[in-house]
């Protein structure tokens, strides 16, 4: 099996078409990755994600270990025999759930919502404050397991030997990712404890090396410039086959763009670049405009359980689909969209669906907001081979105002 490598095929100022190849196949970049937690995409079979055109998923290591553990599905054929997912498969280290069951419960921060705190808590104060689940060490991480209270010890060592018995495509080492109301001290305790993890990380990959695995170097420093400029330096020098932006990005969207101006450019050009927790269709042309290959966010799936429906026909590009004004509305959530669900359901069928809380609703939303997403990356791709990325994002954010 090849290990991934990275080719560009096409540039478009710092926007860039490419390929990355893995052993489970080629990704087309730049190009969406739909989280699955724990090996599915929430709603959907194999066969229904295929559908979507949806190219690679990114699982968790931390969730898996704990359920159903990464000897039961090292002994099924690893992620790919056990999901059926003949696609590739990226597999996160669980350095997220250090800020979500840590800083993320201290501070009141959420990944969504308030990830982004200047923007949208107004300066107010944070709720859902609680006791923090993990302890923090040179050594590693302890975790208390959200589901029966044991306690779980994750090392850089210990990350890659549990993401090799999964054998995902490509593999993202342990870090710390801090909140955005981390400050500078922290932040950099935080990065420069990230940094001699992925040393210890880098070696115990090589020391047992894995058929056709990638192992992407993560970069952190928070809202700081010279934090970011030292990551990136330093990852950038370690020999890792790709790429990861990770951490706080900053307290609003416009921090976020700095942070990437800040970063991108570091890197290496001939290797892939992966943003970590962003999706959002606003997002979307501002990160890729910037020089980001791969991106993955909870986003579209999750905001599909609650009956949300992306479109481009709408202010912010989403409908809620229960809302009264749909009950005798005759046509798809898009006329012209290809998806399963819109050739086969209109709008009054979907909002009966999901007042009645039938199961198969959530499928159908699932199934349309990838879909969605994934025929978005295939226009950018299209505009940045043209050289017509700006005027493909002015005319896609020049309607969140309709």
């Amino acid at each position: 099996m090849k290990k991934a490598s990275f080719e560009v095929l096409a540039q478009d100022s710092n926007a860039r078409v490419g390929q990355l190849f893995t052993a489970h196949g080629t990704i087309q970049t730049p190009s969406f990755v739909p989280v699955g937690t724990l090996g599915t995409v929430k709603a959907l079979s194999s066969a229904d994600l295929l559908k979507t055109g949806i190219q690679a998923i990114i699982a968790n290591t931390y969730h898996l270990h704990l359920q159903p553990g990464e000897k039961i599905i090292e002994e099924m054929g690893g992620l790919h025999g056990f999901i059926n997912w003949k696609g590739p498969i990226i597999t996160d280290s669980g350095g997220f759930q250090v800020f979500s069951l840590g800083a993320a419960k201290e501070h009141g921060v959420g990944k969504i919502a308030s990830i982004f705190p200047g923007t949208y808590s107004g300066g107010h104060s944070y709720s859902n404050k609680g006791k923090p689940l993990i302890n923090v060490e040179e050594e590693g991480v302890e975790f208390i397991s959200h589901l029966d209270g044991s306690k779980h010890r994750f090392t850089p060592e210990r990350v890659i030997e549990i993401e090799k018995k999964l054998g995902a495509d490509i593999i993202l080492p342990l870090d710390e990712c801090t909140s955005p109301l981390h400050d500078y001290d922290y932040t950099m305790e935080a990065m420069n404890r990230t940094h001699r993890w992925a040393l210890r990380a880098l070696n115990q990959f090589h020391k047992f090396p894995s058929e056709g695995q990638a192992l992407l170097g993560i970069v952190q420093g928070g809202e700081y410039k010279d934090l970011r400029e030292q990551s990136s330096d330093f990852i950038s020098k370690q020999g890792f086959d790709g790429y990861a932006i990770g951490g706080s990005l900053g307290r609003s969207k416009d921090d976020m763009h700095r942070i990437l101006e800040w970063t991108v450019p570091l890197l290496p050009q001939d290797k892939t670049r992966h943003l970590l927790g962003i999706g959002e269709i606003e997002d979307i042309f501002e990160i890729v405009k910037r020089g980001i290959d791969l991106f993955d966010c909870v986003f579209p799936t999750k905001m599909a359980h609650t009956g949300t429906f992306l479109t481009k026909e709408a202010k912010r590009f989403r409908i809620h689909i229960i809302n009264s004004r749909f009950k005798n509305d005759s046509y798809p959530i898009e006329i012209n969209c290809n998806c399963y669900t819109c050739q086969n359901y209109s709008k009054a069928y979907l909002r009966q669906a999901f007042l009645n809380k039938e199961p198969f609703a959530i499928t159908l939303a699932v199934m349309h907001n990838l879909y969605f997403l994934e025929s978005l990356m295939h226009r950018i791709r299209d505009a940045i081979k043209k050289g017509q990325l700006s005027e493909l994002a002015k005319h896609w954010l020049s309607l969140t105002l309709i």
